[in-house]
């Protein structure tokens, strides 16, 4: 319980605990604009272009790859490499990504600490050290002005909220809005196997789908083997898994269940159709009201695959200091 709450007393101390709303800002309006609009710099330019491609190219691959499947349907095979790389990458995002390096939620070992956020990369969600400091700004001003992808940013009326919907889905990152990572994620800029992750999230984007390509014709000793693997254990997989986690952004502060107090007009929702596919992440509630306990799944019946991989890793001795919820915490944050 001490160790808790020194942890808790250095995620206060940082610049993204303590935001504030803006004054006059109700909850309802769109968000106010801040500064006039200025004409998009080549290198805002060029990270555009990339992250257009990165969201663009698996459904553009698909349309391509689609002679592949023509009069053929799926192999057990493709199934299989699917959901192992599935597991793998999405692993990476939650358990690597989001729970262990965006909120300290357990100590890994550095082996583990480093394949995590390998895995991480490989999901086409862009490179480690961004994708936790988008995301510590995200906790820092949720669905406030601030917020890099509320759903609430165009305010509450109907056409606000669709809008503000596509926004927190996908719009968002082809916004002009770099968090600045030396703010909001130093740790991880001091950290050297970080920055050499970063540096290398082209290259483990090929690994993505390189590695579902070899093994598809490995294991069915064709070419077309090894396109059916590409398609479905690579590009299917990398758009599903984008797209779980982006609804975990937008679905998950609109729709669902909210038994735990939050902070002022932060709508942070649990929506149960999520869980499996997301690895637990949409309890998203108990995760705003709690962002640095380990299992996001607290009630009966609410399954949380990351935080049962966390905890073989804790019996495997690669993972300690694991902030398992608290019954009395969790008591006092019901609503």
């Amino acid at each position: 319980m001490s160790h808790r709450t020194n942890t808790e007393a250095r995620l206060e101390a940082r610049p993204e605990a303590a935001a504030r709303t803006p004054e006059g800002y109700d909850g309802t309006t769109p968000f106010p604009v801040s500064g006039a609009t200025s004409p998009l710099s080549g290198s805002q330019r060029r990270q555009l272009a990339v992250t257009a491609l990165i969201v663009m190219f698996p459904f553009l691959a698909l349309i391509l790859g689609g002679w592949v499947l023509w009069g053929r349907l799926i192999g057990p095979v493709d199934v299989l490499l699917a959901l192992g790389f599935y597991v793998l990458t999405g692993l990476g995002v939650t358990a690597g990504f989001h729970r262990l390096l965006t909120h300290r939620s357990f100590t890994a070992a550095p082996a583990l600490r480093i394949a995590l956020a390998a895995a991480g990369s490989m999901s086409f969600q862009g490179d480690v050290i961004g994708w936790v400091a988008t995301h510590r700004r995200h906790h820092a001003f949720t669905d406030r002005p601030g917020d890099p992808h509320s759903p609430f940013r165009y305010g509450t009326s109907l056409r606000g909220l669709l809008r503000g919907l596509a926004h927190a889905h996908v719009g968002w990152l082809f916004q002009a809005d770099a968090t600045p990572v030396g703010r909001y994620a130093p740790d991880l800029l001091a950290d050297r196997s970080m920055r050499a992750l970063s540096r290398a999230f082209p290259v483990l984007c090929l690994l993505s789908l390189a590695l579902p390509f070899a093994a598809g014709w490995a294991i069915g000793g064709t070419v077309r083997d090894g396109l059916t693997a590409l398609l479905w254990a690579g590009l299917v997989r990398v758009a599903l898994l984008q797209h779980v986690t982006w609804s975990v952004n937008s679905l998950c502060h609109m729709i669902g269940d909210r038994p735990f107090r939050t902070h002022r007009h932060d709508r942070a929702t649990n929506l149960w159709p999520l869980a499996l596919l997301s690895f637990g992440e949409s309890w998203h509630n108990l995760h705003h009201a709690d962002p640095t306990c380990a299992r996001h799944g607290v009630d009966r019946g609410q399954l949380d695959p990351t935080a049962a991989a966390i905890r073989l890793f804790e019996r495997l001795g690669l993972a300690t200091d694991v902030h398992w919820p608290v019954p009395d915490r969790l008591d006092d944050r019901r609503q």
